[in-house]
């Protein structure tokens, strides 16, 4: 049941987001970054201002989270296998930058704040990684969010508690004093993503 709510989902999210790759990727002939990307330039106006409850109930926000280059990820604790393993993908591919030196956190943003409290998003991030940052909030902090990373997520109708959500599965790249660097795809390996943010922070020097 959950590999075909898979697949519906992400049939679901490509077909609403299409438009949007055509607004994240601009051409540009300037682009500090260009031998990072996989034959595309990054633009549009991704991220920005947030305020979320990380595990210990404490309030924070985009500036005392993104302190370093992050990978950032909207999903919920209890999605069935996707966010899971797209997370778990995120904690190896920051696993493999710290092996070459590099100091990259996961951070993974919750899109399910009704089930996702604190406790729980702590106790989710505590069995995937010790660097990553689990945050969740109010719904109206969640929407603000979302907004900011102009991410889609939608709760399907249920008549109890074990409803699922559907939502995009993108995880974005965002550098210190740059902000949005670039974003993956589900596809891609956790060796192809290190690759990728090993080029974009050794090259983030000649883009501020």
């Amino acid at each position: 049941m959950s590999k075909t709510y898979a697949a519906l989902a992400a049939a679901a999210v490509v077909g609403l987001l299409g438009g949007s790759l055509a607004y994240i990727y601009s051409q540009g002939s300037d682009d500090a970054f260009a031998q990072c990307r996989g034959g595309q330039v990054g633009g549009g106006d991704i991220g920005g201002p947030f305020t979320l409850v990380d595990p210990t109930g404490k309030t924070v926000t985009d500036a005392d989270v993104l302190t370093k280059p992050s990978l950032v990820y909207f999903g919920y604790t209890f999605c069935p296998d996707v966010c899971p393993l797209d997370n778990a993908r995120n904690a190896d591919a920051v696993d493999v930058l710290e092996e070459q030196g590099f100091d990259v956190q996961p951070v993974f943003i919750s899109i399910d704040p009704e089930r996702d409290t604190p406790e729980v998003m702590g106790d989710f991030a505590a069995n995937l990684h010790p660097k990553m940052i689990a945050l969740t909030g109010s719904e109206e902090q969640t929407k603000a969010a979302s907004k900011a990373f102009k991410t889609y997520f939608k709760k399907q109708e249920s008549e109890d508690e074990f409803y699922l959500v559907d939502h995009s599965t993108f995880t974005y790249l965002m550098l210190p004093g740059i902000g949005f660097a670039d974003f993956f795809k589900r596809e891609e390996t956790a060796d192809q993503m290190a690759e990728r943010v090993a080029c974009f922070i050794s090259n983030s020097g000649a883009a501020k």
